[in-house]
């Protein structure tokens, strides 16, 4: 007869684990003798070793009485079903190491591939981090609330990036926002940006970004949060006849009305022969 500390021995576990197998039920608990120990027997050791065998297998603790007591048919399915379901586990496994380690990377959180492919190539224009981030942060927004529209959307900043106006103005943006005392930048700023909106409002691509008001109104909250100078930025583009960051949309002529100076007039900008301050007909 064995005590405690030596069954536990010949099968190889813990004195702690053949409790916790008297606990669940798995290891009947002998009764005491007159001497107030506990005696195990051949029988409880050869118990003891199958079930260490299963657990160790990873036979879940639930599943090892059934196995325990099965026929060798039904121990056989039992087997396959819980092969199956930890090959199952596996994949999740795999899956989910995969993208612990492109999150290493950092922008593959909560992010599509595409957009992280796109925050690379303004990387590689010089674009500072700080401004990547804002521009991160704006993409993981779009990509929780309209991912359908991601790779649409993806593919026209891609080739809105072949312009080479795009690609000055992220330079410029990008120093702007590491240099939030630079008033010269914002108007050189302004000038591309009016360049491009008078292009897309020519082609009747302003405002047809698919986006709900609401979103809009977070996206653009994420640059004027994240970088308080493009309140200025927008203010100059709003005094040229132009509103928005996400959204653009022509400021009404009334409007402008009241961004007069104190003699009266507008002063205003032809970009490629049209008056930036007109009615959107120019």
């Amino acid at each position: 007869m064995l005590t405690i500390s030596q069954l536990a021995a010949y099968a190889g576990v813990t004195v702690r684990a053949v409790r916790h197998y008297h606990k669940i039920g798995l290891l009947p608990e002998p009764a005491r003798d007159h001497s107030g120990y506990r005696s195990y027997n051949s029988a409880a050791v050869v118990r003891l070793i199958r079930i260490h065998t299963l657990a160790d297998a990873g036979v879940p603790l639930a599943r090892v009485q059934e196995l325990l007591d099965a026929t060798p048919a039904k121990f056989e399915d039992g087997v396959q079903e819980i092969d199956k379901s930890l090959r199952a586990e596996i994949r999740r496994l795999q899956v989910s190491r995969r993208r612990l380690a492109r999150l290493a990377a950092g922008d593959h959180l909560a992010l599509p591939q595409t957009v992280v492919d796109y925050l690379d190539r303004l990387r590689s224009y010089g674009v500072s981090e700080r401004y990547i981030v804002m521009e991160r942060d704006a993409w993981i927004m779009i990509a929780a609330q309209v991912p359908e529209v991601i790779d649409t959307v993806i593919a026209a900043k891609h080739e809105q990036l072949d312009d080479p106006d795009a690609q000055k103005l992220y330079s410029l943006v990008s120093q702007a926002v590491d240099n939030p005392d630079g008033e010269a930048l914002l108007f050189e700023i302004a000038d591309i940006l009016e360049r491009m909106y008078i292009r897309a409002f020519e082609a009747g691509q302003l405002g047809d970004e698919p986006f709900d008001d609401q979103l809009v109104e977070l996206l653009d909250a994420v640059m004027l949060e994240s970088a308080p100078e493009a309140a200025r930025l927008l203010t100059i583009l709003e005094e040229r006849g132009w509103k928005g960051w996400t959204r653009i949309e022509r400021v009404p002529t009334d409007r402008l009305e009241g961004l007069r100076d104190p003699g009266g007039s507008v002063e205003r900008e032809t970009v490629g022969g049209c008056d930036v301050g007109a009615e959107p007909a120019c």
